[in-house]
């Protein structure tokens, strides 16, 4: 190819080129689009939706199948640490504990979360998080089989932080009422799942969610829902649990966050007692009939950033709390002069000086108070350990040095505690006045990730679970 070819092939190429350049610099593509009006979708009125609303409880299914009378099971573990709030079930006189191995009745898999069921009447119910469809899911699962009998959800897109759901329900008469991970409040028929009422804390009171989520479980106390938001202007409030109507509220006076604790109704020098750790401190709030939602004492010399086991009363004016992330252990003693009241933390130390935990909350049993103690515990670090009120800081019992459990969950059933690694494998141990004694242990999921969700106790099974699936273990019969 000779010079002259090439210098008017260049030429052309550079002209095509140019050309292109100057009509794409000039052509508009929106010339032949149309503004948008309101109503041009034919869409009917209302039904208009902004990127952070959420209709709780919109969608819901049930297995027509699966409905029959209702159980004869009437075990019941209602709310985060069970009736009585103490993380303890009573042993029927007529049960016994089931000797060999443990049994397993059932397995179901969840999404990945820490939310821990509750038992009434032969259901389960647990607040679970479905990823494929982005929403919060209220599971009601049959006790004896682990099928689901009916489910309603809502869609509220999150991202996996550690999971997603963290709380209990709570069961009373005919409801359930469950908080989700980002603060939405629920309350349906505990039998057919209809859909009462619900609140979204973060648009009404401006609850700021901690991160990880809400840990924060629904309290029910005497037909009442107890909340603790922790907004700009409310910190505590009663709404009648039937309606969602506010009985009461208490102003946020003290300015606390939402932490991940929960609300413990305790009686301390004798008055009934909201007792609440927000990000800011501990308080009070009244009980009692006639000055309910009264703020009456709070104590901000102790301040976790971080708190997620809830506060427990050691006498009739003590109340131990306990917090992981280095902040270990205080002792409040609460006193009521008159009208006036006093709330002073008499002790506070490290984690590796006393009686401490990081994520579960300990149980006072008989006098004695156990824990799991936190991975800043120092030589006893997520070992087993009692205690005695009059001395938190020397252990008058721990486990063996290969016991160890992590952020695992125990609770007391009888005169047993059942204490669960976080890798799934489950301890039963013999409570004495002083110390325990190891009957058996068996790994009961496989391959456990994570299995801190609290337990569940009712008709001689206990429910555990880790990050992804829900067992139903039989214990007595």
């Amino acid at each position: 190819m000779n010079d002259k070819k090439i210098t008017w092939i260049t030429i052309g190429v550079t002209a095509f080129y140019l050309c292109l350049l100057i009509f794409w610099h000039f052509y508009d593509p929106s010339s032949h689009f149309t503004e948008s009006q309101p109503g041009a979708d034919h869409r009917p009125a209302g039904h208009g939706r902004k990127v952070d609303d959420v209709l709780i409880g919109e969608f819901f299914m049930q297995d027509s199948s699966l409905l029959s009378p209702l159980s004869t099971l009437k075990g019941e573990w209602p709310c985060f640490r069970g009736a009585r709030f103490d993380n303890q079930a009573t042993l029927s006189p007529t049960a016994k504990w089931l000797e060999g191995d443990f049994q397993e009745m059932w397995s179901v898999e969840t999404g990945e979360g820490h939310a821990a069921p509750v038992i009434s009447e032969g259901r389960v119910y647990v607040l679970d998080y479905d990823e494929q469809l982005s929403s919060d899911a209220l599971r009601c699962l049959d006790l004896q089989t682990g099928k689901q009998l009916w489910r309603r959800w809502y869609r509220v897109p999150m991202k996996r932080n550690h999971g997603f759901s963290r709380t209990i329900p709570a069961v009373t008469g005919e409801l359930v009422v469950t908080i989700g991970p980002e603060g939405h409040v629920m309350c349906c028929d505990k039998i057919t799942g209809q859909m009462r009422w619900s609140i979204d804390m973060k648009k009404r009171f401006g609850t700021e969610i901690p991160f990880w989520y809400t840990g924060q479980c629904p309290l029910i106390y005497k037909d009442m829902l107890v909340l603790a938001p922790a907004g700009k202007d409310t910190l505590m409030l009663g709404l009648d649990v039937k309606t969602g109507q506010t009985l009461w509220a208490t102003p946020n006076s003290v300015q606390f966050k939402m932490s991940h604790s929960s609300v413990i109704p305790m009686t301390l020098d004798g008055v009934p007692t909201f007792v609440y750790i927000g990000v800011g401190g501990v308080c009070g709030v009244s009980a009692e009939a006639g000055t309910q939602g009264r703020l009456l004492w709070s104590a901000q010399e102790w301040q976790p950033s971080v708190v997620a086991p809830s506060p427990l009363q050691i006498s009739q004016n003590q109340v131990f709390l306990v917090a992981g992330y280095g902040a270990g252990g205080a002792l409040l003693q609460v006193n009521k002069q008159g009208t006036s009241w006093h709330a002073v933390i008499k002790d506070n130390y490290k984690a590796s000086e006393g009686m401490s935990s990081e994520q579960q909350t300990p149980i006072n049993y008989q006098g004695t108070l156990i824990t799991i103690l936190p991975k800043d515990g120092g030589g006893m670090r997520e070992r087993l350990a009692m205690y005695s009120p009059t001395d938190i800081h020397h252990p008058i019992w721990t486990s063996a040095a290969d016991e160890r459990f992590g952020l695992g969950p125990y609770l007391v059933i009888g005169d047993r505690l059942f204490a669960l690694k976080e890798d799934g494998e489950l301890y039963a141990y013999q409570l004495n006045a002083k110390s325990m004694k190891l009957l058996r242990k068996q790994k009961i999921i496989d391959e456990g990730v994570d299995a801190w969700g609290p337990m569940a106790y009712a008709d001689g099974m206990l429910i555990v679970r880790d990050a992804k699936t829900i067992k139903c273990i039989k214990v007595a019969k």
